[in-house]
Formats: C-alpha cells, sequence, structure tokens
C-alpha cells in the first residue's frame, strides 16, 4: 500500500499544510482535498493554488488487536458495554482516506483509551451510525430494545455507555429516561464536541469519566439506577459532570462544556483522577422492593411540532399543526402568546387566538414551555396566561425544558389515549419537573 503525502500549500487564501486525501470534482472544478493537523478536511480550489510542495510522507496506521492484552476478559464476572450510535465519541484518523473512522470493536477502544480497562470485560457493538440530528422516534426504539434485551439478559452487567452525537443528545436521553423503569444498573449517554484526532478533544475524558462513574455506582450501591449523561464540566480537562437526562441541554455550538442542567444543579462530579463526588440528593439511591424492569416504546408515526413564539406571528403558522397529534408552544416570558387586541385596535392579534382554538380543536394536544430556558411556566398571572389556559392550552406550572417538554408529550401519546395524556402531562411522573426550579449562574 502506498504512503499518503504531505503537502505544502500555498493560495490566495493563505498557506495550509496536511496529508492529501484525494481529489474531488463539484461543479466543473476540481478540489485538492486536504486533511490539516487540526483534524479538520479543507478542499483547495486547483483554479487558486500558486505554489503545492510535498513535504513529507505519512505512514498508514493499523491497529494491531494482538497487541491488546485483554484476553483473560472473558474470565471477569462483570461487563461495561458501549453501544455506538454515532457521532465523534470514539473515532480516530484513517489515514488511508483521511477521513474521522470510528472505533466499534473493544479492542480499538482499549487502544485509543486505555484508561477504561479494569478487572471487567468491555464489551462493545455498533447499533447505528448516524448524525443526532437523523434521530428519530424508530431510533429510541431500537435503543430502547438493545437495552431491554441486556437488562433480560443473565449477563452480570455494571453499566451501558450510550455513544450519541451531541446536536440532540439531550432529547434521546429524555426519551430513554422516560421509557426505561427501574433499571437494575446506570445508562449514560456521552458524546463528543471534538473528535479524538484533535489535541482538544473532549471524547476522552468524557468516555473515561463515564466508565469511573460506573465502577462508582457499581461498588458503592449508592446510586440509584438511572438515566444519565455524562460530558465535560468545564473547558479543561478537570472533570465531568453526570446530568440528569431530564431538562439537560446544549447550550454552546463547540465549547466543551456546552451542556448545562436546566433548573437544577447537575447530579455528580467525576474528576481526571477518577475521584467522584455527589452534589445533588436525586441521584442517590432509594429501596424498592421487588420492582420491575418495564421498558415503554414510541409510536413511529406521530406528529408532534414545536412552534416558537415570535413578534409578527401570523396565524397561518400556528395553523401549520392542525391535525397534529402534539404541539409544543415555547412561550414568551411565562408562556405567553400574541393573542390579544389593544384598546385602540391598532394591533390585533386576535386571529392568533382563533387559530389556536382551531388547533386544539383538531384533537392536536397543545402544551407550552419557556423559550427562556430556566423558570417555570405560569398560566395564572397574566389575562394573556389565563385565556390560554381556559383553552386547553397545557403547561402550567411545569419548568421543563422544550426539549423535555416534547419528549414528555410523545411518550404520553405513544402510551396513553388523549384524554389520560391531558390528566398526566403537568403531573411529575418520573423527575421531569422541579419542586422547586433553581437558577445556578455557575452552571
Amino acid at each position: 500500500m502506498n504512503n499518503l503525502k504531505k503537502f505544502k500549500v500555498v493560495t490566495s487564501k493563505g498557506v495550509f499544510e496536511g496529508i492529501h486525501v484525494t481529489d474531488v470534482s463539484k461543479n466543473g472544478k476540481k478540489y485538492f482535498l486536504m486533511k490539516l493537523d487540526n483534524g479538520y478536511n479543507i478542499g483547495l480550489d486547483y483554479d487558486d493554488i500558486k505554489e503545492k510542495k510535498e513535504i513529507s510522507q505519512v505512514m498508514k496506521t493499523e491497529t494491531k488487536p494482538e497487541d491488546i492484552s485483554i484476553k483473560d476478559s472473558k474470565n471477569f464476572d462483570s461487563s461495561i458495554y458501549i453501544i455506538h450510535t454515532g457521532g465523534t465519541i470514539a473515532s480516530r484518523v484513517d489515514y488511508e482516506t483521511g477521513a474521522v473512522k470510528a472505533l466499534f470493536n473493544p479492542e480499538e477502544l482499549i487502544e485509543l483509551f486505555p484508561e477504561i480497562k479494569g478487572n471487567y470485560n468491555i464489551k462493545s457493538k455498533l447499533l447505528l451510525n448516524i448524525f443526532s440530528e437523523d434521530v428519530n422516534f424508530k431510533v429510541y426504539n431500537l435503543i430502547l430494545k438493545e437495552i431491554s434485551n441486556l437488562v433480560k439478559s443473565n449477563e452480570s452487567i455494571r453499566g451501558i455507555i450510550l455513544t450519541h452525537g451531541t446536536d440532540t443528545l439531550h432529547y434521546t436521553s429524555a426519551a430513554l429516561k422516560f421509557a426505561l423503569r427501574n433499571l437494575p444498573f446506570p445508562v449514560i449517554l456521552v458524546g463528543a464536541q471534538r473528535s479524538s484526532d484533535r489535541p482538544s478533544t473532549d471524547a476522552r475524558l468524557n468516555l473515561i469519566s463515564a466508565v469511573n462513574f460506573i465502577n462508582y455506582a457499581y461498588n458503592n450501591k449508592k446510586i440509584k439506577p438511572d438515566v444519565f449523561v455524562c460530558m465535560h464540566g468545564s473547558v479543561s480537562d478537570d472533570f465531568c459532570y453526570i446530568f440528569d437526562a431530564f431538562n439537560v441541554r446544549k447550550m454552546h455550538t463547540s465549547r466543551r462544556d456546552a451542556f448545562k442542567q436546566i433548573n437544577d444543579e447537575p447530579l455528580a462530579k467525576v474528576f481526571s483522577n477518577g475521584k467522584v463526588e455527589l452534589i445533588n440528593d436525586k441521584i442517590k439511591a432509594k429501596n424498592k422492593e421487588n420492582a420491575k424492569f418495564e421498558v415503554k416504546f414510541y409510536k413511529e408515526s406521530l406528529k408532534i411540532g414545536i412552534l416558537y413564539v415570535h413578534p409578527n406571528l401570523f396565524p397561518e403558522e400556528i395553523l401549520t399543526f392542525k391535525n397534529f397529534d402534539g404541539l409544543i408552544i415555547a412561550g414568551t416570558g411565562l408562556g405567553h402568546v400574541g393573542i390579544n387586541k389593544s384598546f385602540d385596535n391598532i394591533i390585533d392579534n386576535s386571529n392568533n387566538y382563533k387559530a389556536l382554538k382551531e388547533v386544539i380543536k383538531s384533537k392536536t394536544i397543545v402544551s407550552v414551555a419557556p423559550q427562556t430556558i430556566n423558570g417555570r411556566i405560569n398560566l395564572n398571572v397574566y389575562s394573556t396566561g389565563r385565556l390560554l389556559k381556559e383553552l386547553g392550552i397545557l403547561g402550567n406550572l411545569c419548568d421543563m425544558s422544550i426539549e423535555t417538554a416534547f419528549i414528555k408529550l410523545a411518550f404520553l401519546l405513544s402510551n396513553y389515549d388523549k384524554n389520560k395524556v391531558k390528566e398526566l402531562y403537568e403531573k411529575n411522573l418520573f423527575g421531569e419537573i422541579n419542586e422547586r426550579s433553581k437558577y445556578l449562574e455557575e452552571f
């Protein structure tokens, strides 16, 4: 196999150094595709290249599983499962193609992250390999079936790590927590903002911290087996947070500490040295006699929309969701929508009120969640809220994030008739509504 070549290329836009991956033709133009040292790919227009010079050759690296000492792992009495659905959490540069290659077998994972090795088996499975923006209810059901099969197996399992793209990880975490009851071990969703071929990657600490937390829970029995999220707690490599799967949210496009707990504090810290510190009593185990594992699934045909309220909202936007199964309104302030007419008739949004009424009449279940991110819906304070409440819009006194509210509505509509959904939506079923909302600037 030929070695790959590293080039220095001078263009009008700057000087670039990287590995030549391939040439690409698009729209009648030819591009020189390179993988830069920071891990990103770049395509340079041949017409814009002023100078191109080969500066070195790069040997293709190959994984050698026989060098990884895991032969005795079959003698261990428990396992940690890593289930892959996509994302950049476990990946490295494939120098044959210049692309980021996902790693799916235990040998590769232990080679890349030797810190996860211990007196237990590491087992790994590729369930899916998709972008997180492509996740839908069918994906939730596939994941739930896989977890259910592992729970019902006779194997001793310490915990499951689910790798996931970060963009919709917080939807999936809520979906799993609503659907999984009385888990015998923790399920932790882990993502990475930056791929493992970059010096600033967060993949290593996130995955290692998830493993350390599973082992802490396994050895101490202090942790309620549940669904969690493990991501960086700061921009440094000093600790990760363990977040509640409900009301966690990606709050930045690229920072390593992008995830924040909404209306509460995170559950625990896992430090880079492996130490675990519990910081929220919600995480502590409570005795449940003969609690039996249950799993519920999602109706894949459900149509649930999200309407973001904004100035100059038109009735036609609201009517888009007529005959949907459900609608979450991202309301302003305490949960408002522009539906009023001014006393002098200069402003008239009464047609928005009529449109909402028509949507509800079509049997669409409508709820409101705060677009302010933090805080609680209160439809009792202003006349606008009282009118919305009288219409039958749900969500009053709830402090769920928009994403958790969306998933809760999907979960209820998948498993109950609409009258029961209306009865259950504003109740705190599994910890998705905080008794007291906390606003913590540091989080």
